[in-house]
């Protein structure tokens, strides 16, 4: 098992030196530059610019000390707008919000999705299963874009029953985390019942059942643990999925997450932080499915060799 995690951690880490490099390509690439706008500055502030900010360097030499900085301090370098802020400062003071809830979605999604999976695939054709069924497939087509309005609409403007936006205490936490989870646990709850309802069929469990072990015994013991491996896949990206899923909630409900800062960093211009989110987007999605590898290792010992 050592071997193995050593192996995929081994594989982690050039990859996301590519995506470093590959994403300051790209942004280097992009049409004008952080201090273009519609009023032109005098060549000599331009150039003064350039130079404090070492863009006027060669591009191999760019790309070596940004690479260089993360590695050794992590440190995404200053805001080209906010003047006295690190890409760091700005990231440190949306991130921990976004991951909060990020999380939070997290354990929802996957607690009433594999719990309702579970229960419809144990009730098979049953009046549960139909219902769980039905309420995945209407969860499923309502992303957190058509959601956040509709909760904003029903519980802030009809009923006044929380706030609209903000991010003050537990009870402006209810409807970004809805929001946020409903179609990520409708897949869950669908990939579960389909994953247990085959592994309900195999032949292990007709062995369990023959040798009279409860029914409960049946299903926690023998079924779910296999009927995991499925769902163990789709965790990884759910959760980067949740965490860039941020923007739209941070737009709706005025969270205060990363989420704005990347819009923000979009519309002025300032490469710096769309390029610092971007990496540690991608860091997320590299480690998450990092953890999912691993996880799959241990659930399913085949898998290893």
């Amino acid at each position: 098992m050592i071997a193995y995690t050593l192996k995929r951690i081994a594989i982690a880490i050039p990859t996301l030196l590519v995506l470093i490099v590959i994403s300051f390509l790209l942004m280097h690439a992009a049409p004008g530059g952080p201090f273009t706008s519609e009023r032109e500055l005098p060549p000599q502030v331009l150039a003064n610019l350039n130079a404090k900010y070492g863009l006027d360097d060669p591009l191999w030499k760019q790309i070596g000390t940004y690479v260089w900085n993360i590695v050794t301090g992590f440190d995404f370098g200053p805001s080209f707008v906010y003047k006295d802020r690190t890409v760091n400062e700005i990231i440190g003071a949306g991130f921990p919000i976004t991951l909060t809830y990020g999380l939070l979605s997290f354990v929802v999604a996957v607690t009433v999705g594999v719990s309702l999976g579970v229960a419809a695939a144990v009730r098979h054709n049953s009046a549960l299963d139909y219902a769980a069924v039905g309420l995945s497939i209407g969860a499923q087509v309502l992303p957190n874009f058509v959601m956040a309005p509709i909760l904003v609409l029903v519980f802030t403007l009809w009923l006044g029953w929380l706030p609209g936006g903000g991010w003050q205490g537990p009870e402006t936490w209810i409807m970004p985390v809805i929001a946020l989870s409903t179609s990520f646990m409708a897949s869950i709850a669908r990939i579960t019942r389909s994953s247990m309802l085959e592994v309900l069929g195999s032949n292990h469990i007709r062995a369990a059942r023959a040798k009279g072990l409860p029914e409960h015994r049946v299903i926690l013991r023998h079924a779910l643990k296999p009927a995991m491996l499925p769902v163990i896949s789709y965790l990884g990206p759910a959760f980067v999925g949740m965490i860039t899923g941020s923007v739209v909630i941070d737009i709706y409900f005025s969270t205060g997450g990363i989420g704005k800062a990347f819009v923000d960093s979009a519309l002025n211009r300032d490469y710096a932080v769309m390029m610092g989110v971007t990496i540690l987007m991608g860091a997320l999605t590299i480690t998450f499915n990092l953890v999912v590898d691993i996880l799959y290792g241990w659930i399913d010992p085949k898998i290893r060799y």
